[in-house]
Formats: C-alpha cells, structure tokens, sequence
C-alpha cells in the first residue's frame, strides 16, 4: 500500500507559503517564489522526520550527560533538475547529514500541438541508495512520467529500505502513475492536491512552470 499525505487537508503555516506560490503578483518577486518553495519543503522535511526511526545517543554537556533520540536512518536526498533545486534545499536544510543525489529528467513534448509528452533522462550523479531511506523531491507532479523516471534510475544504484516522495502540487493522474512505480510501503507528501492538468499538461489551476518562475524562462 502506497500512503500518500496532503498537507491542504490541514491547517498550517504551509497553507500561507501556497497561498503566495499561487498568487499571480507574488510571482514576480522570483526571490520570495523560491524561498517559499525552500519553505515547503522544510516544513514537510519536518514532518517526514517524525515516521524515521529513532536511536537513543548519549551526549555530553559541559555539565553532564543526557539521552536523546536521535534518526538512526541514512537519508539519501534527490532532486530532479532544475526546477527541484529549491525544494531540495529545504530537505537539507532540515536533514543536514543526509546524502544527496541529483537527476536530468525533463519533460518533452511529442506533438506539434504539445499536448502529448514524453520523459527525457540524461544525468544521473548519486550514491548507492542500498538500504538507506530515499526521499526524491520534486515541486511539480503532473503527468509523474518524470518522477516515474526518476525512481527507476534511482533503484538500479541500489535497493533502498524506504522510499518518500514529495511534492509541492500532485494530481491524482500523476500520483496513480506513481504509485505504480513505487513498491509497497512507500509514501508520497504533497503541500496541495489539484484536480487536474490542461490540454498542455500543466496543473491546474497550480501555480505555472516552478523552474520559469524560480530562475527564468528557458527555450
């Protein structure tokens, strides 16, 4: 069974950080736009941390000692490019020791129309992920073909313990693909859930193209 978490569904300082994600005039500021994609993914870094497994350590103080639970996971981090930058930073700014990996996965159309896409993978740089807690996140899930990519190649450096993936929006069409590609157990966090995408494959009513309104339009 595939868990999948939406954090919409709730009340929390998340809620704010979409609010102005999705707001047209707050999107000119690109600085704001990916600061608050770094924020969502901090909080939901947070949230992630408290179904990790735990370890008793003791620490010494200049005073003492003291028994604190600590992760007793390896984390390994991945992010898709570009737009996942972002995101990614916020995971590690909450899950500094973690691993990190990075993959070119990016969507291509393959009709004139550019209603019909493909997923291209071209770059892989990344650790084993054998036996250690993998979380992949990526601000868009669309169609999820670039997701769907990404988990494969990811797995064949090694078989991880656990897989997380987080997003900031999802829709259902992209979470069932997915989730078909995840093995049982693993868990998919989402800041929002829309309803679907447009004749072009962009979510809606979302919040545009994440890479564009972080770092500019590409070609």
């Amino acid at each position: 069974m595939i868990e999948v978490v939406d954090f919409s569904k709730t009340n929390s300082v998340i809620n704010l950080y979409m609010s102005e994600l999705r707001d047209k005039n707050y999107q000119k500021n690109r600085l704001l736009f990916r600061h608050n994609i770094k924020r969502v993914g901090e909080m939901m870094a947070y949230e992630l941390s408290k179904t990790l497994e735990y370890r008793p350590k003791t620490i010494t103080t200049p005073l003492g000692t003291i028994d604190i639970q600590l992760p007793k996971e390896d984390l390994l981090i991945a992010t898709v490019l570009r737009a996942g930058l972002p995101f990614h930073e916020g995971f590690i700014n909450v899950f500094d020791h973690a691993d990190n990996a990075f993959v070119s996965a990016y969507r291509m159309y393959t009709n004139r129309e550019h209603t019909e896409v493909g997923v291209h993978t071209e770059y892989l740089a990344a650790p084993s992920a054998k036996g250690k807690t993998l979380v992949i996140v990526d601000p868009m899930l669309a169609t999820g073909g670039s997701m769907a990519a990404s988990i494969e190649a990811l797995v064949k450096t090694g078989k991880p313990k656990k897989i997380h993936v987080a997003c900031v929006i999802a829709v259902p069409e992209g979470l069932e693909v997915v989730k078909s590609a995840l093995p049982d157990g693993s868990t998919i966090w989402c800041a929002a859930i829309d309803p679907g995408m447009n004749e072009h494959k962009y979510i809606v009513p979302g919040f545009g193209d994440c890479g564009d309104l972080c770092y500019g339009e590409k070609l």
